[in-house]
């Protein structure tokens, strides 16, 4: 198949929104599929605001038509609500092309977090984004629950997977000189990820952040005994991954925390809030502890084994993810 993928997040970006794209694409080409990728670097840029580091496109619907009558796609996934998803939904919609969406960030508890916008306007201007399409894929059976509690239509649970070569508990290991445990959190450094929920707590030895973001410098100051150790990838990222004792994952908004499954592929337990996200990622499972009380959840994921955490991730691979994506596209006929 010709697809045409646009998306407003993209590499170099550090989010799991990337990431998952840019498996998905690389298992699709393995399959023989050509993928086309709008994405903001094809477009000028400004930084987003409140998030210099992200920028987003300036495009319009009239660019967009016209690289999709050039490739002639057999499908199109929008993958993003920002610009580029915007003005490709306004293209397909002007020429009467189907298309797919995805549904990967809470962007009305987002925005709420930030600038106090209700919740329920934000998942209004959401649900009229995501109506024209012939599948809304989500990330969870939880998700799609909720999407459709909100009046959502044509929801389809699209997984997850993780790289168990790269994530695994054998390799280099960081962080030798802390004290132990350590407590680990991966990811965005923002508002929205509820990271002081974390900080805050009285735990043992040591707490470690992986990641960079707005709101870094005034956690780092507010917390000073934690550890941030910036943005990390590959080889380096696993290592901290492996180094940990538990992943303490304290967002109550991600829909469904890729970071999750690549530390129990790396062998280390996972402590959250019972939220959705966590509970369909560990639910019951032996592999992490939910609580509304963080810190037991914290204490109690380290008493569980490594064993249990990597046969659970190794059970969830970008090849399945692929596979679903590839299920859900809507074909297009060019006349």
């Amino acid at each position: 198949m010709r697809i045409l993928l646009a998306t407003d997040a993209w590499l170099p970006q550090v989010n799991g929104v990337a990431r998952t794209l840019s498996k998905v694409i690389s298992e699709l080409k393995k399959g023989g599929d050509e993928i086309f990728v709008l994405e903001p670097s094809a477009f000028p840029t400004i930084p987003l605001p409140t998030y210099p580091e992200i920028r987003i496109a300036i495009t319009f619907k009239k660019n967009i038509s016209a690289l999709i009558n050039s490739f002639r796609p057999d499908a199109v996934h929008i993958a993003t609500e920002g610009p580029i998803g915007l003005a490709t939904r306004l293209a397909c919609l002007r020429q009467g092309l189907p298309f797919t969406t995805g549904f990967h960030t809470r962007f009305p508890e987002y925005i709420h977090a930030r600038f106090g916008l209700p919740i329920r306007l934000g998942y209004l201007a959401i649900r009229r984004f995501h109506s024209p399409s012939t599948a809304v894929m989500v990330p969870t059976a939880a998700v799609a629950r909720d999407l459709k509690a909100r009046g959502f239509s044509n929801i389809k649970v699209w997984t997850r997977g993780v790289d168990t070569t790269l994530f695994c508990p054998n390799g280099l290991k960081m962080g030798n000189d802390l004290e132990r445990p350590i407590f680990l959190n991966v990811g965005r450094v923002s508002i929205e990820k509820n990271l002081s929920a974390f900080l805050s707590l009285n735990l043992p030895g040591s707490k470690v952040i992986v990641g960079d973001g707005p709101a870094r410098r005034d956690l780092s100051n507010r917390f000073p005994e934690a550890y941030f150790v910036g943005e990390k990838f590959g080889e380096e990222l696993a290592a901290w991954h492996r180094s940990a004792d538990v992943f303490v994952f304290p967002s109550k908004s991600d829909t469904f925390g890729l970071v999750m499954l690549e530390a129990l592929a790396s062998g280390v337990p996972v402590a959250a809030f019972p939220v959705m996200g966590p509970i369909d990622v560990i639910g019951k499972t032996p592999v992490g502890v939910l609580n509304q009380d963080l810190k037991i959840a914290a204490l109690k994921a380290l008493s569980i084994p490594k064993e249990p955490c990597v046969t659970f991730a190794r059970r969830h691979t970008w090849e399945e993810t692929a596979r679903l994506f590839r299920s859900w596209l809507a074909q297009i006929e060019f006349q």
